[in-house]
């Protein structure tokens, strides 16, 4: 009877110990993941050392690039997912012009801000979230907040005394949004620990911010007029401020309901 060879399948490799020692205190996961395989594929295919070097090291980088991005996002703390590609601007009253040169992010490197003012339903938290979610994947370290949670959280600084460190801490994101200014009154302490991180940022950080408040009406919840004057020096020196328009999007969209 013939004898039938059985096929001999290649197995990787296993890195040697010192190289595998060394890639682990280097914190280089992906190399230390796909080398052994690779191995076999540089020698299969003859690359030469640089190849098979270059291969590894971008492999490394878009993976490292893929979590940071991940980790930006979970940092940001957005309510929900919004992208620009959902935003219809056709839809909306933001100048198209306007939104060709935001969408740009030029706007965040030159530490300016953005106010978006108009009634509810008009697209401003989406195109907020939206403009957010494109400049964590640019790179761009972004933080969230409504209104409310930004004081309450200032007001748990200043309780245990730490609310400077807490202001230089959000100031070392690259843009701050706070969402729905104006939904309920800040009492003085409120309206001063706001007050605070407008000035701390003050062309040092983009802040985009969005309200149904048209700004002269915003003495209604900020209730000292000084402070509130001086915030919104701050805030619109250098901005572009768009007033959205027009019906609420989601009562145009909403599921059922009456005819």
């Amino acid at each position: 009877m013939k004898t039938v060879a059985t096929p001999t399948i290649a197995t990787a490799p296993v890195l040697d110990t010192g190289i595998e020692n060394g890639l682990k205190r280097l914190k280089l996961s992906t190399i230390r993941r796909i080398a052994p395989e690779l191995l076999i594929t540089a020698k299969t295919q003859r690359w030469s050392p640089e190849e098979f070097l270059r291969t590894l090291i971008d492999a490394e980088l878009v993976a490292r690039d893929k979590s940071n991005t991940t980790n930006r996002m979970a940092a940001a703390k957005f309510p929900v997912r919004k992208t620009l590609a959902e935003f219809n601007i056709a839809e909306s009253s933001i100048p198209q012009p306007t939104h060709d040169y935001l969408v740009t992010l030029d706007w965040i490197r030159q530490t300016t801000n953005l106010c978006l003012i108009g009634p509810a339903g008009t697209g401003k938290s989406h195109y907020l979230i939206a403009l957010g979610h494109a400049a964590v994947t640019a790179g761009y370290k972004v933080r969230y907040y409504t209104a409310i949670d930004l004081v309450e959280h200032l007001y748990r600084a200043t309780a245990d005394n730490t609310v400077g460190k807490t202001i230089e801490t959000l100031c070392r994101n690259d843009l701050l949004i706070l969402d729905e200014i104006g939904f309920a009154p800040l009492d003085h302490t409120g309206c001063q620990l706001l007050f605070r991180l407008i000035s701390a940022a003050y062309e040092r950080r983009s802040i985009a911010i969005g309200s149904h408040s048209p700004f002269e009406t915003w003495g209604r919840f900020l209730p000292d007029q000084p402070t509130a004057v001086s915030l919104l020096d701050r805030l619109c020196h250098h901005a572009h401020i768009i007033t959205t328009t027009g019906d609420s999007y989601r009562l145009k969209h909403r599921t059922g309901g009456q005819n």
